[in-house]
Formats: C-alpha cells, sequence, structure tokens
C-alpha cells in the first residue's frame, strides 16, 4: 500500500453530455462539466478546457508559493492558457498542445526571483505530469516584460 496521498473525485451523469462532479473535500461545491455543441450545452467547461485551468492553477500556485517562500509578495497574478487541439494518426481529437503566460504584477526581488522562475515548474504536480505526453510551453511576464521561458517539450 502507497503511502503517498491520494484523493477522489467523483463524476455523475445529469442529461446529455453534462456531469457534475463531487471532490472529496468537504463545503467544496460541486461542478458541472459539459461539451460544446453540437453534442452539450456549454453548462459548464469541458475536459479539455479543465486540464488547461489544472495545468494554470497547478502552475501559479507552485510560482506563488516559491516567490512567497522569498520574501516576495506580487501584487497580483493572472495566468492565460492557450490550447491547440490536433488529431492523432487515427483521426481522433487530442489536447496537442498547451502554452500558459502567466502575469505577475509589482515584482522586486533580483536573484531571489531567478531562483523562483527556475524553480517552480518543477514542483508543479499537474504540469509535470501532463507533460509526459503533451507540451507545455510556460511564460512568466512580470509588469510586461517577459522574465522567464521555458519550450514546450514532453518529458
Amino acid at each position: 500500500m502507497s503511502s503517498e496521498p491520494s484523493f477522489q473525485v467523483q463524476v455523475e451523469h445529469v442529461r446529455d453530455y453534462e456531469f457534475r462532479v463531487r471532490f472529496d473535500w468537504e463545503g467544496v461545491a460541486a461542478l458541472t462539466v459539459d461539451e460544446p455543441d453540437p453534442l452539450g450545452h456549454r453548462q459548464g467547461p469541458n475536459a479539455a478546457r479543465m486540464l488547461a485551468a489544472s495545468v494554470a492553477n497547478c502552475l501559479s500556485a507552485s510560482l506563488l508559493f516559491c516567490l512567497r517562500k522569498s520574501r516576495i509578495e506580487p501584487g497580483g497574478m493572472k495566468a492565460t492558457v492557450s490550447g491547440a487541439m490536433t488529431r492523432s494518426e487515427h483521426g481522433r481529437l487530442r489536447v496537442g498542445s498547451l502554452d500558459v503566460r502567466i502575469d505577475v504584477d509589482g515584482l522586486e526581488g533580483g536573484g531571489r526571483l531567478q531562483r523562483c522562475t527556475g524553480l517552480f515548474e518543477d514542483f508543479c504536480v499537474v504540469t509535470e505530469s501532463v507533460r509526459q505526453g503533451i507540451p507545455v510551453a510556460v511564460a512568466v511576464h512580470a509588469d510586461g516584460a517577459e522574465i522567464y521561458r521555458s519550450e514546450g517539450e514532453t518529458s
């Protein structure tokens, strides 16, 4: 039996292609997910958008954690993910790549900031797992200027 943390998420069919996602944390609201037309009715994000949101959230939280550990408090943070869909050799639709841009306001910190941009991706559980099959490129912009970029390569 593994001593690593585990979690459980329940996905229950509601109607058509709409599902309700329940998380294993008490007090966390259920989430509706759905497919776009013509299959679904866009009552919530679809799986590809949830994947993109998970990658952006994990990267943002990891960067914020490192910044705060380095006593750097950003003025604000926003991540934008652009996803590209592609077709497999059998013509099946797949998430082909994700391009993440994290915009951080009010950063100062010199070497401490450089240390964080060199570390935060490696500590992001979701992104490093997704990279096993999907290229994920990451750029960090501080007050409008790019300060970090990693190319979207699979591991």
